[in-house]
C-alpha cells in the first residue's frame, strides 16, 4: 500500500482509537432508544449524561447548555437562525466559514439587515471595527474563534463585550479550535459556541452547541422532546460518546500536541527557506492554531500543487476554489489582501499530532520539485 503522508488535519482528522472502542458497545450490543422508559434504555441514558458531563467540563459549561448536532455545519446554522429575533440585525466578519456566511446570507433573504465587519492583513477582526458597525438593532454577531485557512486566533472575548454593550448575542464558530486550544465558554463569556468532533479526533456527522444558560433559542428541527425540545431526533449515542472520549484526550494531551506541532511548523518553514523557494506565509504575525500553515507562492495555481503533491503521496488542501473552468481566490485570502500573484498559488499545511518530521521532510521535497519545476 502507498504511503501517504496526510497533512490535512484542519480538513479532518484520524479518529481517535481510544474513541472507537467506547464507540463500539453502542453501535452492537447497547444499541436502545435512549428517549424509552423500559430498562434496556438505561445504559444509552448514563452514556448521553456522561458524555454531556465530560464535554462541559472540557469547555468549563454546565452540562445543560450542550446541546448535540450533525456536526459544525448545524451548529452554525442552528446559531444564527435560532437565535436573532424579528427585525433585528446581524454582524459577521467577511474571512467565517460558509456554513455561517451561508446562514447569514439566508437571514439576509428573510429581511434581516447583515453587516460584514473586515479583517486585517493578519485576518484579525479588531474591537473598534467591530464597534464602527454596531447599532442597537443588532441581534447577533458571529466571529469565528480561528480561521479555517489561515489559523488565525481572533480576539473572541474582546468581540463578545462589544457586542454585550449594544444587547446583542455574540457566537462564535469554534470548530477548528476545540480541541486544539484552551476554549472556556465563561471566561469567554460568549453565548453560543459551534463544535464538531472530526476536527479533533472524533467520529464525523456529530457535533454539539453551547448555548449560555438563559440565551433565547428557537428550536431547529421540529420532533420529538430530544435535547429538552429544542433538537428532535433519535440521539445517535456511540457518535456522543465517541465525540466526548476525543474531545477529552485532545484536551489532556493538548499542550504536548501544541509542541510537537511547533517543531514541526519551524521545521517545514527552515526546509522552504532552506530550498530558497519564494514564498508568503499568511497570518504570520499573530497567534494561530498550532500546525495550521497557510503558504502562497508566486505565479503558482494551488490546485496544480494540490494534485502534484497527491502523486507525491502528500495530502494537502488549495486557499482557492476551483472548477473545471475556473481557479478563484477565497474569500479569506481576498479580504485580508494577499497579492493575486501570490494568492492563487496557496495551500494550506494542516499537521497533526500524527505527523513526524520525516513527514515535514516529505513534504518540504515535494514542494522543492513541483515549485521547480513549475
Amino acid at each position: 500500500m502507498k504511503r501517504y503522508v496526510y497533512a490535512d488535519n484542519a480538513a479532518t482528522t484520524r479518529l481517535d482509537p481510544e474513541a472507537f472502542e467506547a464507540m463500539r458497545p453502542y453501535l452492537l450490543d447497547e444499541f436502545a432508544n435512549a428517549s424509552q422508559p423500559y430498562s434496556f434504555s438505561r445504559t444509552a441514558k448514563d452514556a448521553l449524561k456522561g458524555a454531556r458531563n465530560t464535554i462541559a467540563q472540557c469547555i468549563n459549561a454546565r452540562p445543560d447548555e450542550i446541546f448535540f448536532t450533525s456536526g459544525g455545519t448545524e451548529s452554525d446554522n442552528w446559531a444564527i437562525k435560532g437565535s436573532v429575533g424579528a427585525g433585528q440585525a446581524l454582524v459577521a466578519s467577511s474571512i467565517e466559514h460558509h456554513a455561517v456566511l451561508n446562514s447569514c446570507r439566508a437571514m439576509e433573504r428573510l429581511g434581516h439587515p447583515l453587516f460584514y465587519v473586515p479583517p486585517d492583513r493578519n485576518a484579525l477582526v479588531s474591537p473598534a471595527k467591530l464597534n464602527a458597525v454596531m447599532t442597537e438593532q443588532v441581534g447577533l454577531v458571529s466571529v469565528m474563534f480561528a480561521n479555517n485557512e489561515v489559523g488565525a486566533i481572533e480576539p473572541v472575548g474582546a468581540l463578545g463585550r462589544i457586542a454585550h454593550e449594544y444587547g446583542a448575542l455574540f457566537h462564535t464558530d469554534a470548530v477548528q479550535a476545540v480541541g486544539h486550544v484552551k476554549v472556556d465558554v465563561k471566561a469567554l463569556d460568549v453565548d453560543l459556541l459551534s463544535a464538531s468532533a472530526h476536527k479533533f479526533h472524533g467520529p464525523k456527522g456529530i457535533g454539539f452547541l453551547y448555548v449560555k444558560s438563559g440565551t433565547p433559542m428557537r428550536a431547529y428541527l421540529d420532533g420529538g422532546r430530544q435535547e429538552r425540545g429544542l433538537r428532535a431526533g433519535t440521539e445517535n449515542i456511540a457518535s456522543v460518546v465517541g465525540m466526548a472520549t476525543a474531545l477529552k484526550n485532545s484536551c489532556k494531551t493538548m499542550q504536548a500536541t501544541a509542541d510537537l506541532l511547533t517543531t514541526l511548523e519551524n521545521a517545514l518553514l527552515e526546509g522552504l527557506y532552506a530550498a530558497k523557494l519564494d514564498f508568503l506565509r499568511n497570518a504570520a504575525e499573530v497567534d494561530r492554531l498550532p500546525g495550521v500553515i497557510s503558504l502562497s507562492f508566486p505565479d503558482a495555481d494551488g490546485e496544480v500543487i494540490l494534485h502534484r503533491m497527491d502523486l507525491l503521496g502528500v495530502c494537502v488542501s488549495t486557499g482557492a476554489a476551483c472548477d473545471s473552468e475556473y481557479v478563484t481566490v477565497s474569500h479569506v485570502l481576498q479580504a485580508i489582501g494577499v497579492p493575486e500573484e501570490y494568492a492563487r498559488g496557496t495551500i494550506r499545511v494542516s499537521l497533526g499530532g500524527n505527523n513526524t518530521i520525516r513527514d515535514v521532510e516529505t513534504i518540504v521535497s515535494a514542494l522543492r520539485k513541483i515549485l521547480c519545476r513549475a
